[in-house]
């Protein structure tokens, strides 16, 4: 799911949110920052070098946050956990952490080798070797 990211961005910077499509569509056709901010001044409204990667920084940080979350809500709903308050929490969170936090108490736990055996019926070795030979353990 890709979003339009220049409104929010826009807002956050205090810059157009015109200029901000500008260049996130000029960066995705391959442009570069330098070249963005010295050739397609028309463009982007006179933006600098900075505000550019300000720009690409914040962009990207949104993306990366909207992929999290979709991973998120597809494991919660395989895992038959997702309801209809935690996803709305979900989607109303705005950082990695905030997603984090929420996503926490339902994270699956891992198991090892030893939790696997455990719940097959294993025991640990040295109650099972001092009731075969008689010998007690320390």
């Amino acid at each position: 799911m890709q979003r339009d990211y220049a409104v929010s961005v826009g807002h956050q910077l205090s810059i157009n949110s015109s200029s901000v499509k500008e260049v996130n569509r000029l960066l995705d056709d391959g442009a570069t920052i330098p070249f963005i901010a010295r050739y397609r001044k028309e463009v982007t409204g006179s933006l600098d070098e900075v505000a550019i990667l300000a720009i690409k920084n914040l962009t990207d940080k949104l993306a990366e946050v909207d992929t999290r979350r979709e991973a998120i809500i597809t494991s919660l709903e395989k895992n038959s956990l997702l309801s209809d308050e935690l996803l709305s929490k979900l989607n109303n969170a705005e950082s990695l952490c905030v997603l984090e936090d929420l996503y926490l108490p339902h994270r699956p736990k891992r198991r090892t080798r030893a939790a696997i055996a455990r719940e097959r019926g294993s025991s640990p070795l040295p109650s099972y070797y001092s009731s075969r030979t008689g010998l007690q353990s320390r």
